[in-house]
């Protein structure tokens, strides 16, 4: 065999041998957090004491909405997002539960899309979320979404749609 055959089969060798160590060492429980690997659970969105907003629910250009929900989870809650976006072309989500009587289609010109994120303090499994968010004058009246989405800290979502309507 000639001498640079065996030189890379020497190299081969001890790169299979280095890759077999370096997986060995990298699935160590060290390297993991027990809560993330044993939560298989989606967090929860509860409706606390008094939950707003709910489906159907009526708001005027300027208000404010008080955003009051309660999270919940098995192990540990993450963050939590809030999105309000139009619902001019009457589409649909699948936990919106309301059956409100909807404005005609139209085509939006000035409308409002509100998308933030929330951070929960660490090591909780129950929060209670409360938000003021103010609606813009300038934007167009309507039937909206008012969505929300709870994280927890293993990755795991719940989503929670209502049908709300901004008038005048």
């Amino acid at each position: 065999m000639k001498r640079s055959t065996i030189y890379l089969l020497y190299i081969y060798f001890a790169a299979a041998v280095m890759g077999i160590a370096g997986s060995l060492t990298s699935c160590s429980s060290d390297d993991t957090d027990d809560t993330t690997v044993n939560d298989q659970e989606k967090p929860k969105i509860v409706d606390g004491d008094l939950p707003n907003p709910i489906d159907c629910q009526q708001y005027h250009r300027g208000d404010v909405i008080a955003f009051r929900y309660t999270f919940t989870d098995n192990a540990e809650l993450g963050n939590f997002n809030i999105e309000i976006h139009n619902n001019f072309d009457h589409h649909t989500h699948s936990t919106s539960a309301g059956d409100c009587t909807l404005d005609p289609k139209k085509n939006p010109v000035s409308p409002w899309v509100y998308n933030q994120d929330y951070p929960i303090p660490s090591g909780l499994k129950s929060y209670d979320a409360k938000v003021d968010i103010t609606c813009p004058k300038d934007i167009d009246p309507g039937n909206y979404h008012f969505m929300v989405r709870v994280t927890d800290k293993s990755g795991w979502q719940q989503l929670k749609a209502v049908s709300i309507k901004i008038l005048e």
